[in-house]
């Protein structure tokens, strides 16, 4: 009681409801609010600190990407003992993946407390991401490390690691057409160029052909997210053949 007071006494009306909202997401009572509002602040409002520091969410980010990737290895060493390196690494790279990561800040719509001065509509999806690594960074450094591994548990691990369903998610199309190709001896080709026509957001465009035949294409706004739309296309076409493969 004594430190929600504090709190109430020294912080603007601002942090005292950003207070109250992390408490009831976070189902715990955050001590350090300055963590968390660095942990929600955009590069582009360009804050520096005393001693001209910049202050945004990207060494929280750092921080949190390193923590999560942790406590996940750990617990899949202890869930998982017959599990080869191989293994443990893939199945954590499918948990951390960057299209999860997104899913999991969006799923606590950590977005709405974002500052920054782009519009949302032009941040890109991987904010969500970025932010909820930050969030896991200033959790560790406000509470410590075993407050930190029960929110992670409780927002990741419980609610959405099924290992057996995590054995058959296919994280990277492109990186499983390549290696189908190899496989089969097959020549292909991802032709990339920007394709950004009258739009005042750049795109890019993906052509995918194999021995010589254009199968698929795909356009999108980064060059990864063209060549994934259009290597998942190529999978469905050769479904059969690279499941029996």
């Amino acid at each position: 009681m004594n430190f929600i007071r504090k709190i109430i006494s020294s912080h603007s009306k601002e942090d005292v409801q950003l207070y109250n909202e992390l408490k009831i997401l976070l189902n715990f009572s955050p001590r350090k609010i300055n963590k968390y509002k660095k942990a929600f602040t955009h590069r582009s409002l360009q804050m520096l600190d005393k001693k001209g520091i910049l202050i945004n969410y990207e060494r929280l980010e750092f921080l949190g990407d390193s923590i999560l990737g942790s406590i996940i290895a750990a617990y899949l060493y202890k869930k998982v003992p017959e599990g080869s390196e191989g293994y443990l690494t893939q199945m954590r790279s499918k948990i951390v993946s960057r299209e999860h990561l997104n899913e999991l800040g969006k799923d606590l719509n950590l977005i709405r407390f974002v500052k920054s001065n782009v519009d949302q509509a032009n941040v890109g999806d991987n904010i969500h991401g970025n932010i909820f690594e930050a969030l896991i960074g200033a959790i560790y450094l406000d509470k410590g490390y075993n407050t930190c591994q029960k929110f992670i548990y409780n927002n990741v691990i419980f609610p959405y690691v099924d290992i057996e369903k995590l054995e058959g998610k296919i994280t990277s199309y492109k990186g499983l057409i390549i290696e189908w190709c190899q496989k089969q001896k097959k020549k292909y080709i991802f032709d990339s160029y920007e394709d950004t026509g009258n739009e005042t957001i750049k795109h890019f465009s993906v052509k995918i052909s194999i021995d010589g035949k254009q199968i698929a294409k795909g356009r999108a706004t980064s060059k990864k997210k063209a060549e994934e739309q259009a290597s998942k296309r190529v999978y469905f076409t050769f479904q059969k053949q690279i499941e029996s493969a």
